[in-house]
């Protein structure tokens, strides 16, 4: 069984483009969420958003190349490029060694949407454009990243609602634990547009405020919490097997040593707490550690009543009477759906390198679910080796990493 290792990270989320930007944000408690005049004017009825900067991609990439990628694939380009050169993976290793790829993206609604207006607006397919077919497939991200990097291993999207990126990390380590691969890019991608959320809107997942104050908008575990706030962007880490990475002389940041995943087989929508702690109680086999040896958890908590209730109950079952340090970062970011589980694994490692964790902001007041954790409302310095990170999404599916510091 090889040991599996993490030696680059990337990112574009509203927190930064680089990690310092993300852990400076992280450390100051930094909102990246804002109110969008856009949104209101289109009819939906949360204003909040969070805001994720376009990349420019012309200095990397050629117009042809561009042509193929929708939102979610531009981010996730930086994200990448930036995690290949941290783990000192240049292109004429890659061209020689068998790179893969597993990415989270669960969908493609702007890309899909324009093509289909200029084909009902032309009265001709032909309209759509030679780069439409390409943009609005789930895979748009793993066929683009896979063909920019040259990659020529495992190439598969994880398409696993909020827990995508999770997965995608969880998948990775299982096939370089097994030997079927070496190195491994794995990450999640969300696009940040108004129309891949505009249904979540209308069934009114997300959070109101009566003084429109954008910053106070997600409160995951708070008693005033009334729904979550968009976001979106890329997190890419890239995965190795301990020996290839000693070989190599590539800086090994921490190891990936539990995975855990269930489903629900219950509500399409409305997750219980028997299938997120079964997959805490997992992780925590897998990973053959003690509860207590866990400095962190970072919670899936998406700043909704029932969900963020039923996650503290499944934490508290899971590590009993030891009160683990709890935060969610989407109380700063939003839920960043198809990249979250990617993000937080990321965000988590920053605070875990530099020795803190990050507040849980706008926490002022458990409810009577949420007083059964530990959450921190404050950052705070703390030193810790290990951390658990939960993500969870529609359809019951379950994710949870366990990540110790090297």
């Amino acid at each position: 069984m090889q040991r599996v290792v993490i030696t680059g990270m990337g990112i574009w989320s509203c927190l930064g483009t680089t990690l310092e930007e993300v852990r400076q944000s992280l450390y100051d408690g930094k909102s990246g969420i804002v109110l969008s005049q856009e949104r209101v004017d289109a009819g939906f009825r949360s204003p909040f958003t969070a805001n994720v900067p376009r990349p420019d991609l012309k200095p990397f990439i050629g117009r042809n190349q561009r042509q193929f990628m929708p939102e979610e694939a531009q981010y996730a380009y930086m994200a990448t490029k930036d995690a290949l050169e941290a783990a000192r993976l240049d292109m004429d290793y890659i061209d020689q060694h068998e790179v893969g790829i597993i990415y989270g993206n669960d969908s493609v609604a702007e890309a899909t949407m324009i093509a289909l207006d200029k084909f009902r607006n032309a009265g001709s397919t032909a309209a759509c454009g030679s780069g439409a077919i390409f943009q609005s497939m789930n895979s748009t991200v793993t066929m683009n990243l896979a063909c920019l990097f040259h990659l020529k291993g495992i190439n598969l999207t994880a398409s696993a609602a909020c827990a995508s990126g999770s997965q995608s990390i969880g998948l990775g380590t299982l096939l370089i634990r097994n030997g079927l691969q070496e190195c491994v890019v794995c990450g999640g991608a969300q696009e940040a547009n108004m129309y891949g959320v505009a249904s979540f809107d209308g069934i009114q997942s997300f959070a109101l405020r009566d003084d429109n104050d954008a910053t106070k908008a997600s409160r995951p575990f708070d008693r005033d919490r009334n729904g979550l706030v968009p976001g979106g962007g890329a997190a890419t880490v890239i995965l190795e097997s301990y020996e290839s990475a000693v070989r190599r002389g590539a800086p090994i940041l921490a190891e990936i040593v539990g995975w855990g995943f269930s489903g629900n087989g219950d509500h399409i929508s409305t997750p219980n707490v028997a299938g997120p702690a079964r997959s805490l109680e997992l992780c925590l086999k897998d990973a053959n550690v003690n509860p207590r040896d866990i400095g962190y958890v970072n919670a899936h908590a998406t700043s909704t009543k029932i969900g963020d209730a039923r996650e503290a109950m499944a934490i508290a079952q899971a590590f009993g009477d030891y009160k683990v340090p709890v935060t969610s970062t989407k109380s700063q970011t939003g839920h960043e759906m198809w990249m979250a589980g990617a993000s937080e694994i990321i965000y988590s490692m920053l605070m875990m390198k530099n020795g803190f964790i990050a507040g849980n902001v706008n926490f002022e007041n458990p409810d009577e679910e949420t007083s059964c954790i530990n959450v921190l409302g404050e950052t705070k310095e703390i030193h810790f080796d290990q951390f658990l990170s939960n993500s969870f999404g529609f359809g019951g599916t379950n994710s949870t990493l366990i990540v110790k510091n090297l």
